[in-house]
């Protein structure tokens, strides 16, 4: 018997069902069901047995992600999801009681739904209290890379994060409108928010960390490309195995870019993992993190374009100068073999990054979030390669390219429509170019920035 009565084969069975697009009453009841039971164990999922220094933890040999995120001023720097390992660890503890875990999950519906009856009029949840943005907008990223501001073809930006952020599209509206983009919504079809079986509802429990990463992931895809449409997929957990379901879901309904914030320190079996990231005509996109000379996954998957972090200055909405940023995660590949298209000779195995875009929070961009982390509401200053993955993920977008797109070789045979970034460093390293700047292909910045679209 498996949780929630359902065996492994049978359920196997209805998530194809499911994500198929059965019409069936049977069909409808499964995938509640299925979403349901996630819902109530997610505590099960993403219990930690033991916290790492980098903030990583398994249950049961399954890796649980971390947003890589960072946020400049009160709340620090950079920082795993502490609190969601903690509101999990509570839900692990009474999962002998689903009693318990279902009054918690009845709490949390009614906090959507209370979110819900807020005025339409998403600019009003602007207050005069709020400080004005401070950080990078939509205008000085494009200038700064020379990025058209629409792409010539219709395009999707899935971005596949765990838990749910209730205030993702109203704060997407708060955004828009204040840097006078163009309104993406459901009403206008431009914007979906959708849980792991592709359905509108039930939605996962909210974290606000994961929820604070979901609105910096969603408008810096629509700041970067204002006229693709965005497709949140929100995981159940931060179980890598929700999250890759959850890409599998984006794929399904048709994304042509895929931006993962997300990063988990390498283990053993990764590579086990790695054909779950293999969808040709698809790109995605991976956050190489946020710990400087180590290598996180899935960033060093050879299906996935991985993207480092720079520190990005920006004047009169034009680039005046750009390092790599000191904690940008790089390195070697401890599990991954050589992809044939990276020939740098330092290093045996994978190395990531590939490319690199702004990072450093000092020089981050502006997020809307009003559900709030730490006491906090409004406009935040927020960095980590967190924030570039979607910057490239939204470049691709721009480039209209994907279909001919193979993992993550394209900038490798563009190398020269890249800016190439020559100063910074992430350490000290035997073989220097792992850890610091140079001409060419290094290890903190990879190939470079963009410039422009040609090399995406």
């Amino acid at each position: 018997m498996g949780i929630c009565g359902l065996t492994g084969s049978s359920s196997s069975g209805a998530l194809d069902s499911i994500r198929a697009g059965g019409n069936t009453a049977a069909g409808r009841r499964a995938a509640v069901g299925w979403a349901l039971c996630l819902a109530l164990v997610v505590g099960l999922l993403t219990g930690a047995l033991a916290a790492k220094a980098s903030g990583g933890s398994k249950l049961a040999g399954i890796p649980i992600a971390r947003p890589a995120i960072c946020s400049q001023g009160a709340l620090g720097t950079c920082f795993a999801s502490a609190a969601a390992r903690k509101k999990s660890a509570k839900c692990t503890a009474a999962t002998r009681k689903s009693k318990s875990c279902g009054v918690a999950a009845r709490k949390a519906a009614k906090k959507k739904a209370a979110v819900k009856k807020k005025p339409k009029s998403f600019a009003s949840a602007t207050s005069t209290k709020q400080s004005s943005p401070d950080g990078l907008g939509p205008e000085q990223i494009r200038g700064a890379y020379s990025l058209p501001s629409a792409a010539p073809l219709a395009q999707t930006i899935a971005i596949v994060t765990a838990f749910d952020d209730p205030s993702a599209e109203s704060d997407l509206a708060v955004y828009s409108s204040a840097y006078s983009l163009p309104s993406c919504t459901s009403a206008n079809g431009c914007f979906r928010k959708l849980n792991v079986f592709g359905q509108e509802q039930p939605l996962p429990p909210v974290e606000a960390t994961w929820a604070l990463e979901t609105s910096l992931d969603v408008q810096i895809a629509h700041a970067v490309c204002s006229n693709c449409k965005i497709l949140l997929v929100e995981a159940p957990s931060a179980s890598i195995l929700d999250l890759l379901d959850a890409i599998d879901t984006a794929v399904a309904l048709g994304a042509n870019e895929i931006s993962n914030s997300w990063v988990v320190d390498e283990f053993s079996s990764q590579t086990d993992y790695d054909s779950r990231l293999n969808h040709p005509g698809v790109v995605i996109t991976a956050a190489s993190g946020d710990t400087a000379n180590r290598v996180q996954w899935p960033a060093s998957s050879p299906f996935v374009t991985a993207v480092g972090g720079t520190t990005l200055t920006v004047s009169n909405n034009a680039r005046v100068n750009e390092s790599s940023w000191s904690l940008g995660g790089s390195g070697c590949s401890r599990y991954e073999s050589k992809p044939a298209w990276q020939t740098d000779a330092g290093c045996s195995h994978r190395m990531i990054p590939d490319v690199a875009a702004a990072g450093d929070p000092s020089s981050g961009a502006a997020v809307y979030d009003s559900y709030g982390l730490s006491g906090r509401r409004g406009w935040f200053k927020i960095g980590g390669t967190s924030l570039a993955a979607p910057i490239i993920a939204a470049v691709y977008a721009l480039a209209g390219n994907a279909a001919q797109v193979v993992a993550g070789s394209y900038p490798y045979a563009h190398s020269d429509s890249l800016f190439d970034i020559r100063s910074g460093a992430t350490g000290s390293c035997t073989q220097s170019y792992l850890c610091t700047t140079g001409i060419g292909y290094d290890g903190p910045s990879g190939l470079g920035s963009p410039n422009g679209t040609s090399a995406f």
